[in-house]
Order: C-alpha cells, then structure tokens, then sequence
C-alpha cells in the first residue's frame, strides 16, 4: 500500500464563527443520540456505479460492525439515476421525514442538494472530492454547520506519474469530464497542474450527460486517458474503454474499481473503506460524541496500486514483475 496522507484539498480557510447545530432529531431534540433507540437513516445517492455503491455497502457494513443491526436501523434508500429534479427532490423527501436521524449523501450533488434542504439533522457526506470548493463546508477542520463527511481527493499528481511511468512517450492525455460537477472541474485544474511537471498536455472534452461519454472521448486525439471520480463519467465507463481500445491507448482512472471494469491501472482509493469511514462518523453523531459543526472532514490515509492485464496487453503495455508484487488487485 502506498502512504497517501498529503491529501490535495484547496487551502483551508479560516473557520468561521457559525453556530453549532444539534445532532439530534428534525425537532433539535437529540433524537436517539447517546441512547439505545433505533435509528433511521436517509440515503441520497446521486447515480448507480460500483465505486458510490461500494460506499453504500461499505456504510452499511460499517454500521453493522458498530452493533447496528436488525431492529436497531432501518435506511431509507435513494437513488437520483444522475437525474437532477430527482436529486432535488430526494432532498426534499429526506429532509421533510421527521424520522430520520441522519442522511448520508453520496457524492457531490447530492451532498450539495441535501445541505440545501436539511438543516436540523446531521447530513454526513461520502465521495465528495473537494467539500469545500463544494460549498458544503467552511474549512475541512471546522465545517460550521450540519454537514460533515469523508472526501475522495485522489493523488492525481502520482495517478499521471504512473501513466508516465507505463507509457513514457505519452505527451497529450485526454479527460472527459461533466460540466455541472464541481468535483470535476478540481480535478482537471489539478492534472492540468500535474502534467506540466511530466511534460503532458491535457486534451479536455466537456459533457452534460453520461450518453455523450463515448462521443467525447473519441474527439479526443491523444496518448492516453485519465478519468477523474466524476460520476456522469464513470456511470458511463465501458463508452470511454472501448474508445480506449480502438485507440490502443491506456486509461489511468482514479479508483480502483474502474481498473477492474477495464481501465489500466491506478493509485486509487478503496471505497468500501471510505464507506466505514463515514460510518465511523456517524456512530460518533448519532451517539451524541461530536456534533457536525466542529467534526472535521475525513479522508483515505492510503492509496492502493491497482492494475488490469488484459487493459494493458491491448494498450502494448506491460506490467513489470516488482509492480505487480505491490499492486493489491491484479485483474
């Protein structure tokens, strides 16, 4: 495992003076906090695709392992399909439920769209890149308010390294990227920082939908692909691979479970890990140990190293023997 604990989130600004909002139930009462009541929980996840479901089961199996089980939780789970009014309007549901003591919200819209309309409970976040670019947080030390959670920043100066590293002629790197997501635009602002480094140029290509995906990737005229944790993109995945193999060129991805779908190889983070991460969170609000306000936003302390053979072999490429003795999934 690779040591990954300079996370590259923007400068921390200096936390303000907000009030501190109860942990409790919608009527600020403290619900099941530091008691033994059952507790429910809202989901709001904002699409379908194995790295936020792999937050979600991480979740849950977090909760589990915390002695939440049977009659003791219940989830009201949601799901947006990448469907903005559907997105609005899961928050809108979730926040007017009396019942529920805390929301996790799954990726950067949806946390955006639940911190909007929730306001009296904890909202906790998971696979938000850069929380407060995001506008969910006043620094990711002092939140401020009812939201909190865990960011997935990935290492997209070491994730471009390792393309240099496989393939080191590669000078132009395409980017497909969502245009309404503002975890994207951190992203490519941060590979287009990291490739003047390791002399590449990044080739952009914007998209309003997961449809327009393979369309976009193939305007692109370049070595090799890097796919930032956007969500529309990632949704679409199998569009930009098989573009990637007409090319014979390699696709860097920014989560290991993208790897295993077919992208090339990465430093990604496990996010059925990050998922009991924010479940730790929650154990710890929903007990009454912390309040959202002063918890401070969490990230992955660890990368791994995964890598797909098959992606590689159609790209010419070929990993040496030392790199698969450190990768934690060959596929």
């Amino acid at each position: 495992m690779k040591s990954f604990t300079a996370m590259k989130f923007a400068a921390v600004a200096a936390a303000s003076a907000l009030a501190l909002t109860a942990c409790g139930s919608g009527d600020g009462s403290g619900g099941s906090a530091g008691g033994d009541e059952a507790v429910k929980i809202g989901i709001a996840q904002y699409v379908s695709h194995p790295s936020l479901d792999a937050v979600v089961e991480g979740f849950k199996s977090g909760m589990e392992k915390a002695g939440y089980t049977g009659e003791k939780i219940s989830y009201d789970e949601n799901n947006a399909e990448a469907d903005q009014a559907t997105n609005t309007s899961i928050a809108g549901k979730l926040a007017a439920d009396s019942d529920i003591d805390l929301v996790l919200a799954v990726a950067t819209p949806s946390a955006q769209a639940a911190a909007q309309s929730i306001t009296k409970i904890p909202v906790l976040f998971s696979a938000v890149t850069d929380p407060v670019s995001a506008k969910l947080v006043a620094s990711n030390e002092a939140p401020g308010a009812n939201v909190t959670g865990t960011s997935d920043m990935n290492p997209v100066d070491e994730q471009l390294a390792l393309l240099k590293e496989l393939k080191p002629d590669a000078k132009k790197v395409g980017i497909v990227y969502s245009s309404g997501e503002a975890n994207s635009a951190v992203q490519v602002e941060m590979a287009e920082e990291a490739a003047k480094d390791l002399g590449l140029t990044i080739e952009k290509a914007a998209i309003s939908a997961s449809s327009e995906v393979q369309q976009a990737a193939g305007s692109l005229d370049v070595d090799a692909y890097y796919v930032p944790t956007d969500n529309a993109v990632v949704s679409a995945l199998e569009g930009l691979l098989q573009t990637a193999d007409k090319k014979k060129v390699p696709v860097i991805s920014a989560d290991g479970e993208s790897v295993k779908r077919g992208a090339t190889a990465t430093y990604g983070i496990n996010y059925q890990k990050l998922g009991e991460q924010t479940a730790a969170m929650a154990v710890k609000l929903l007990k009454g140990e912390a309040e959202p306000a002063s918890l401070p936003v969490e990230t992955i302390s660890q990368v791994d190293l995964y890598l797909n053979e098959d992606a590689a072999k159609k790209a010419g490429i070929e990993f040496t023997e030392d790199m698969k003795s450190k990768a934690v999934e060959v596929y």
